[in-house]
């Protein structure tokens, strides 16, 4: 694949917050513009007046920036085919409208919702595809006069060539081929006034240079008609590749409760950015070595042709496993802002680094180093029954030895351990189960040696002193 002046682009429509599914768009389209040096274009597509929110475009704008996926021309940056907002941009889609009205390519139809219902009905129910009939194509310059008199406002529909075969190759599909007598003639401006998506998206992606488009196989029908398109408007076509859409672990269209989470949620609670997008550039997309990476590291070994056909699963335990694989390479500094008020109120601020450096193996979420803060620094320290069991078959006798091999060695662990397994005679689990539920109330968790190191002698002392 040349790599000369690659732009691609990511075009949502701010009807609600991004998801994993949009999300994902997105990433693959900046990773492919970050591996050939290429552009990476915002634009937002809201021409749907009832549906769209500023606060929806406000947000999506703020998700992008904080998963990394930062655009080098649209909203914020600017650009030289602003604005990038297609609310904004009427004039420019007159323009082209004349331009198809004059090539006599499209044409006013006055169909009511209603009609056009039963129309669909009565073809479905003969067992043909559903498709416009053509009805307004063949009005006269009166009957169309006439309605207009009324008060009618027409929608323009483009009129699709009959007998054609609209060719093209997929970036992730192969060859296409689609014949133009199945499409019918389609919308390209609403009733009001509003451009529709096929029009206004591939206007845009002419205009603004789009070279590559990738996006969700929903489209794929979408892409001959866009084509036909930009043929009679003269303007240039990007490459289209597009995704197999995301499903859930029962193979079935992705539900919210499946993973369905705007991003929104997911970073509200505690995911970290390069968790999602190592996760998420391996949803449908096949990497060589499947190891954590940087995002650098993400697009310099994208490529479209690792783009798979079949669906992309969706796998909540995959999505943990890279939050865990972001947490162990994320620096300590940027954890202990991460962990949030309730460990850094309980954590002394003196250890911030070695807490988090102690705790860094037994934590994916900010609720777990709220959870270590308060068990190693808080006052109430309660076991389970299971550590209760543990201390009560250890007995008071081996706590008082820990005590005092603690007051001789400190936090040399090996001298301490060694001096223990003589005292007692235990070893292994016995030895060191025990002494790890007096000093956190847990049976599991970070390695005793950095414990002692990390515990003011102060809290061990006392720790230690409640059981003997």
């Amino acid at each position: 694949m040349s790599t000369e002046n690659i732009k691609t682009r990511f075009a949502p429509s701010p009807t609600g917050l991004l998801h994993l599914g949009n999300v994902r768009t997105a990433l693959f389209n900046a990773l492919l513009a970050r591996r050939c040096s290429g552009r990476f274009l915002l634009r937002i597509e809201d021409t749907d007046r009832e549906r769209s929110r500023p606060e929806y475009v406000e947000a999506l704008r703020e998700d992008l920036r904080w998963l990394g996926l930062d655009w080098q021309e649209g909203p914020e940056v600017g650009g030289p085919q602003a604005p990038y907002a297609q609310s904004e941009r009427s004039t420019v889609y007159a323009r082209f409208y004349q331009r198809l009205e004059a090539a006599g390519r499209v044409y006013p139809c006055f169909c009511t919702p209603g009609e056009l219902a039963l129309s669909r009905k009565a073809q479905l129910t003969a067992g043909r595809p559903p498709r416009y009939t053509g009805t307004c194509a063949r009005l006269s310059e009166a009957e169309r006069r006439a309605r207009l008199e009324r008060g009618i406002s027409p929608t323009l529909r483009f009129h699709v060539p009959a007998g054609r075969t609209v060719e093209f190759t997929d970036l992730v599909r192969g060859a296409q081929r689609f014949a133009s007598d199945d499409i019918g003639d389609f919308v390209i401006r609403r009733a009001d006034g509003t451009p529709q998506f096929f029009f206004a998206n591939a206007v845009d992606d002419a205009l603004m240079a789009i070279t590559h488009v990738l996006r969700g196989e929903d489209h794929l029908a979408n892409t001959p008609r866009q084509l036909l398109l930009l043929e009679a408007l003269e303007l240039p076509a990007p490459r289209y590749g597009h995704l197999a859409l995301i499903v859930g672990p029962d193979g079935g269209p992705l539900s919210k409760r499946a993973g369905d989470l705007s991003v929104r949620e997911l970073r509200a609670g505690g995911y970290l950015p390069e968790a999602l997008l190592n996760y998420l550039a391996r949803l449908g997309h096949a990497y060589e070595r499947d190891v954590w990476m940087e995002p650098d590291e993400l697009a310099e070994n994208f490529s479209p042709e690792h783009l798979g056909r079949a669906p992309a699963r969706y796998d909540e335990a995959q999505l943990l496993h890279w939050q865990g694989e972001a947490v162990q390479h994320a620096p300590s500094e940027r954890l202990w802002a991460w962990a949030g008020t309730a460990a850094q109120q309980r954590a002394p601020a003196g250890l911030s680094e070695a807490f988090i450096e102690t705790v860094r193996p037994n934590i994916r979420f900010p609720a777990d180093v709220a959870f270590w803060a308060e068990r190693l620094f808080g006052e109430d320290l309660t076991p389970g029954a299971e550590g209760e069991a543990v201390l009560a078959q250890a007995g008071r006798a081996f706590f008082g030895h820990a005590l005092v091999a603690y007051d001789r060695h400190g936090v040399a662990y090996q001298p301490l351990v060694a001096e223990l397994r003589q005292q007692t005679g235990l070893k292994g689990k016995s030895l060191f189960m025990p002494l790890r539920v007096a000093l956190t109330g847990e049976t599991h968790g970070p390695e005793l040696a950095r414990l002692l190191a990390l515990l003011p002698p102060e809290t061990v002392r006392r720790r230690l002193q409640t059981r003997c």
